[in-house]
């Protein structure tokens, strides 16, 4: 089993199951890439690089979503 620590929640993935990419991610936990900042293992990721950015099992995500508002 492998496990992803996103926004300090482990979240657990079957053989096989483990989102290759960033952004696989972002659309197995439905977020829009477009508001959110992401951060892997400590290191700020640009958002277009979120199609490149390979994840590995014990990585730890951090997601901030931006919100619009005055």
């Amino acid at each position: 089993m492998d496990v992803l620590k996103v926004n300090g929640v482990e979240k657990r993935f079957g053989e096989g199951e483990l989102p290759g990419m960033l952004s696989d991610l972002l659309d197995y936990l439905d977020v829009n890439a477009a508001t959110v900042v992401a951060e892997v293992d400590g290191q700020i990721v640009r958002r277009e690089d979120f199609g490149r950015t390979e994840l590995s099992d014990g990585q730890t995500i951090e997601l901030v979503r931006l919100m619009g508002g005055g």
